[in-house]
């Protein structure tokens, strides 16, 4: 028997010396110490499937390398009601509206997911970026004029009043803008950071289309900045109840300030965080991370400037993050977090997968900052390290792809069992491969109401998830649970990468 083990010793000594990251005969060759044992889950898989989902939510003219192919062009006369082309972006989630604010949200998450992440991303950083380029061509041609952004394509209200396929729409499709007479400085502030973020992402593969993303958020942030109001104030009937500004705007302010920083260098903005920063809201205490509040974000996002590039001034928001953590932390003495009986960070019984993601990002994202200055976070006096910050990241992560009571994926097309019946348009009626003949506006919820498992497989899409004791009901008319969107896979990405690479799947 010794002599026997030989081989299989050799072959694990092997295996750990190799430079390869990949699986090895099924022992990883680690290169990250926080993770020295088998990984329960493909990370890198569930990390090509939540990339490949935005090709599934395109609007416009789909390119030859479409790789969701029952998927075809759709509103490709989009904008033509104002004289504008607004044709491409993103459908946000299930319906076939393309609403400005959480796809702006959506650009920025995963531009960070790329900024922290993309160096560990290899094979999947071209699709990634790819994904990220959709969106920002459309917010170019959104905000192609100055002082005014294109905000939403689609009257929400007549969309959902039919069951579609984006291919066949026929409802109006009405552009919604802002202006200096109806100000949005919310979504023209998330729209300054996406196409801040974005330029960072570019900087060093398209230097011209880098410049050309930094110059329309400069001029973007200005509009925002200087015409105050929420976007929802103005436009209600067309916004609410679907993405009311709840949060109001100086989030967003204090938000695309920051990535403006980030990406310019500008003293300017430095300083416009200095003298604004109270006023928007940087001290104030709220830890819900998502399309509409953007603080926890700004603060993990400043933090770093004074952590890693040592701006002292700045020092106040590494206290500000340290209070979002701490919130977060399962027993810690100012933890205000709801959990479920089976581990899940549960917000609201709406979308709460969408927190689960962003928080999981922010996490790790933190833990990198503190690992690099060598620091760490004190919450009432219980030391907490960027390990514990890991952990409890990974924890979500992995109950999302199947560690949860139901052993149920909540990624459609990752794992054995995961949702049949998610509320999306396109995934649950026939493609018009199968089905070339339109279906009209109200045949569609014959399609809706049927029990039978959705036609297209979505893959990649990340639901709206359990309720807060664990249960699902995979039924699709529950657009709280089954319905999917572009901000719940984009700051999974990021979180996927870093667990993809710390296992040595990457």
């Amino acid at each position: 028997m010794a002599l026997s083990l030989f081989p299989f010793t050799l072959l694990v000594l092997l295996c750990w010396f190799s430079a390869s990251l990949l699986l090895c005969n099924g022992f990883p060759a680690f290169h990250h110490h926080h993770h020295p044992r088998l990984a329960r889950h493909n990370y890198r898989d569930a990390l090509t499937k939540s990339i490949l989902f935005f090709e599934g939510q395109r609007s416009g003219r789909l390119p030859s390398n479409q790789r969701v192919t029952w998927r075809r062009d759709s509103g490709l006369s989009d904008g033509s009601a104002m004289h504008v082309d607004l044709v491409g972006g993103y459908y946000d989630a299930g319906d076939n509206v393309k609403f400005g604010f959480p796809m702006a949200f959506t650009t920025t998450m995963l531009s960070w997911s790329v900024i922290e992440f993309g160096g560990l991303m290899k094979g999947e950083l071209q699709n990634a970026k790819e994904a990220i380029r959709w969106a920002t061509d459309y917010l170019l041609k959104a905000t192609v004029h100055p002082d005014i952004i294109y905000v939403q394509v689609g009257d929400a209200n007549k969309d959902h009043a039919c069951w579609e396929r984006p291919e066949d729409m026929d409802t109006p499709r009405t552009v919604i803008k802002i202006d200096k007479n109806s100000p949005g400085s919310d979504v023209a502030g998330e729209t300054a950071a996406a196409l801040a973020a974005a330029s960072l992402v570019f900087r060093r593969s398209d230097p011209t289309y880098a410049k050309l993303l930094v110059r329309r958020a400069i001029r973007v942030f200005e509009f925002a900045d200087k015409y105050r109001g929420p976007y929802s104030n103005g436009l209600k009937k067309f916004v609410c109840p679907f993405y009311c500004s709840y949060s109001g705007y100086q989030d967003e302010l204090l938000w695309g300030a920051a990535w403006l920083h980030k990406a310019t260098k500008n003293p300017t903005y430095l300083n416009y965080i200095r003298v604004n920063g109270q006023t928007l809201g940087a001290a104030e205490f709220d830890n819900t991370f998502g399309w509409d509040n953007k603080h926890a974000g700004a603060r993990i996002l400043l933090s770093k400037e004074f952590l890693v590039q040592k701006i002292s001034s700045l020092h106040d928001y590494k206290g500000h993050a340290d209070n979002f953590i701490c919130s977060i932390i399962p027993g810690a003495s100012f933890s205000s977090t709801q959990y479920t009986p089976g581990g899940l960070l549960f917000k609201m019984s709406d979308s709460n997968m969408q927190y689960v993601t962003s928080t999981s990002f922010l996490l790790l994202t933190y833990a990198k900052y503190l690992t690099s200055s060598h620091t760490v976070v004190n919450c009432g006096g219980t030391t907490i390290t960027p390990k514990r910050l890991r952990s409890i990241a990974k924890k979500q992560v992995d109950y999302l792809l199947g560690d949860n009571p139901l052993k149920m994926s909540y990624m459609v097309g990752y794992g054995p069992s995961y949702p049949r019946r998610i509320h999306h348009r396109g995934s649950s009626l026939p493609s018009v491969a199968v089905h070339p003949v339109k279906i009209q506006c109200s045949s569609g919820f014959s399609f809706m109401k049927s029990q039978s498992p959705n036609p297209n497989i979505l893959v990649g899409a990340v639901v709206g998830g359990p309720d807060q004791h664990d249960r699902f009901p995979d039924q699709r008319s529950d657009y709280e649970q089954s319905e999917p969107s572009t901000y719940m896979n984009a700051p999974l990405v990021g979180a996927l990468t870093y667990l993809a690479h710390s296992f040595g799947q990457l």
